[in-house]
C-alpha cells in the first residue's frame, strides 16, 4: 500500500454501468467501490460487466451499477501481509481487494499489485544471493 498509495475510486450505485465503464477506462483501473449515500456497499469490476451485462444481453446505458455489482465486499487491512492477501484473493477468486482501516476504506490492491510485489521480493533475494556468492569467491 505504501508504494501504491491510497487512492480509492468509487461510483454511486444508481449510476449506469456505462458511466462505470467510462470511469474504469479513464482511470485505467479494473474496479470501482460502489457507494450508496456515502456508504460502501459493494464493488463493480470488469468481470461483473462481462458476466452480468454482456453475456445476459443487458444494455449498459440502462442498467444501474447496483443491479450487477458484487455485494459481497471482502476487505483486508493495512497490517495484513501480502501472502495472506494473495491467499484471500485466490480462494475467493478476486482480482481486487479493498483495504480497510477501522471501517474506513484506505485503498485497494489488485492481483497485479500482489504479483509485482512478489517479483520485487524475489529479485531482491536473487540479487542478495548473487552478492553473497561474489563475496565468497573473493574470500578464497
Amino acid at each position: 500500500m505504501a508504494k501504491k498509495g491510497g487512492t480509492i475510486y468509487s461510483i454511486d450505485a444508481d449510476e449506469t454501468v456505462f458511466d462505470a465503464l467510462e470511469d474504469l477506462i479513464e482511470k485505467n483501473i479494473g474496479a470501482l467501490i460502489v457507494t450508496d449515500h456515502g456508504r460502501h456497499i459493494g464493488i463493480f469490476t470488469e468481470r461483473d460487466y462481462a458476466r452480468k451485462v454482456i453475456l445476459k444481453g443487458r444494455a449498459s446505458k440502462e442498467t444501474r451499477v447496483r443491479e450487477i455489482m458484487s455485494d459481497q465486499l471482502l476487505t483486508t487491512t493495512p497490517d495484513t501481509d501480502v501472502e495472506e492477501c494473495m491467499e484471500t484473493m485466490t480462494r475467493n477468486r478476486l482480482r481486487h481487494l479493498p483495504v480497510e482501516d477501522n471501517f474506513k476504506l484506505v485503498g485497494m490492491i489488485s492481483i497485479g499489485d500482489v504479483v509485482k510485489y512478489l517479483i520485487e521480493i524475489h529479485e531482491m533475494i536473487i540479487d542478495d544471493l548473487g552478492h553473497q556468492i561474489r563475496d565468497c569467491k573473493t574470500d578464497f
